[in-house]
């Protein structure tokens, strides 16, 4: 009973909070006259021992204690003496630890969004670096049209521009303080529940003492923005993945990126980006079984909500990691831009282009220029050659409209230069995409 029952192995990460919570309880204690000044400044002075005996010498784990609570709660009996127990007035287990949750995953939030910010502004730097060096753009994993690799990096720019509003989202609602809901119904005591939460820098107290110390939103939302984060980063580690790869070859490893192999010497293997990779799926499960675990729950408190705790302190260190990964690898990846270049002229990728020519220029509608176009594609498939490859006669004998001004729009850096409409791949508007998310990158809020 004493294993299963004890938190203390993991819930000692909150002991920060725990004991910032209380230092804000004891003050208001002692405001309000619930306790007399001489217990609270014993209270407040053994508190502060009890932060620098952990700060040095770690928290102590005794199964026996239970938990944080119990445990913080004993150190200071054995500093403070019988006026530690005045500290427990007014407030229960029950919504201490919905606070010290709620303060460590706002801590945990606001870390998120620094290390989010680090890697948008690697991103949107190798950006302006490549605003005009193309690629092959892809749909299906087939090659589609070009884009420049500016223009690519700049999509997760914005992926995590999401994020990070996911997440700020996520610290407005959980910026409400639980303390002094007691352990369901409130408390008899006269506290003032608006001077703690203003001292613990939340907006205001929670306004239902049942909904305080069963709620647990705060900590699906931060797992669904974790999750949703994770993917993203997956997404771009995969790419790397691909690229690094020989038959890609698009961008170099660095070697403090990459390891060896145990038997193949030529080996250098992106495993910090298939461990991104792999992280995302373990974050996903994560919030989802909190979400198990949440689905059936009676108000108020019950103890399966213990099992809170453990999922949210992994999924933190995962993502935490794999940020400070993407960040590391996306500043120090080596791109390589004549093997993007070729990859984007493979495929028939300006075939869009001659479509587009016709339209434009002959009036042809969209429809008729498609199919004009396929046939074009069919007759360089058969000659061997790019689009670019045939000659006039051999494009006039399949649309004698075509003239020779469609040659400037069959090349890859042609076709990358007119697509200049808003949020598109034109080198100016990549370039200047890159820019301006220099600049608003740091003011995200």
């Amino acid at each position: 009973m004493a294993e299963i029952n004890a938190s203390i192995p993991f819930d000692k990460r909150l002991w920060r909070q725990d004991i910032r919570a209380s230092v804000a309880h004891a003050r208001m204690l002692k405001a309000k006259g619930i306790i007399d000044a001489a217990a609270a400044d014993a209270i407040l002075a053994g508190l502060a021992e009890v932060e620098r005996d952990f700060a040095a010498e770690g928290v102590p784990v005794d199964v026996r204690l239970e938990d944080i609570h119990m445990t913080v709660e004993t150190r200071l009996a054995a500093l403070a003496g019988p006026d530690a127990g005045r500290l427990h007035t007014a407030r229960s287990r029950n919504d201490q630890v919905a606070t010290d949750f709620r303060l460590w995953v706002r801590d945990a939030v606001d870390g998120h969004l620094a290390a989010i910010r680090a890697l948008a502004l690697v991103l949107a730097g190798r950006a302006a670096e490549h605003a005009e060096t193309v690629m092959p753009g892809f749909t299906h994993l087939q090659v589609a049209q070009p884009v420049t690799l500016g223009h690519h990096l700049l999509a997760y720019v914005e992926m995590l521009r999401r994020d990070f509003g996911r997440f700020s989202d996520a610290r407005v609602r959980m910026n409400q303080c639980p303390l002094g809901s007691a352990a369901l119904a409130g408390t008899g005591f006269p506290i003032d529940r608006a001077m703690v939460a203003d001292e613990l820098g939340f907006d205001g107290p929670t306004g239902n003492s049942l909904d305080s110390v069963s709620d647990r939103d705060f900590a699906l939302d931060y797992l669904t923005s974790a999750t949703q984060c994770a993917l993203h980063l997956s997404r771009l580690a995969e790419e790397i993945i691909l690229w690094a790869s020989q038959p890609f070859g698009w961008v170099r490893l660095p070697d403090q990126w990459s390891t060896g192999s145990s038997i193949m010497p030529q080996k250098r293997n992106p495993d910090a980006a298939e461990l991104v990779r792999g992280h995302s799926g373990r974050i996903l499960g994560l919030m989802t079984g909190l979400m198990v675990t949440m689905k059936g729950l009676p108000l108020a408190y019950s103890k399966d909500m213990q099992d809170d705790k453990e999922p949210v302190f992994e999924a933190h260190d995962l993502l935490e990691l794999s940020l400070a990964a993407c960040a590391g690898m996306m500043a120090a990846l080596q791109f390589v831009p004549e093997r993007m270049r070729a990859s984007a002229a493979s495929g028939y990728s300006t075939a869009t282009d001659l479509a587009d020519w016709l339209v434009r220029e002959k009036a042809v509608p969209f429809r008729e220029a498609h199919h004009i176009t396929g046939r074009a594609v069919k007759a360089a498939e058969a000659a061997g050659v790019m689009l670019d490859g045939l000659s006039l006669a051999d494009l006039q004998a399949i649309d004698a409209r075509i003239d020779a001004g469609v040659f400037a729009v069959l090349s890859v850096e042609a076709s990358v230069a007119s697509r200049d409409s808003l949020g598109g791949t034109a080198p100016e508007r990549v370039r200047a995409a890159a820019e301006r998310a220099l600049q608003e990158i740091p003011a995200w809020c």
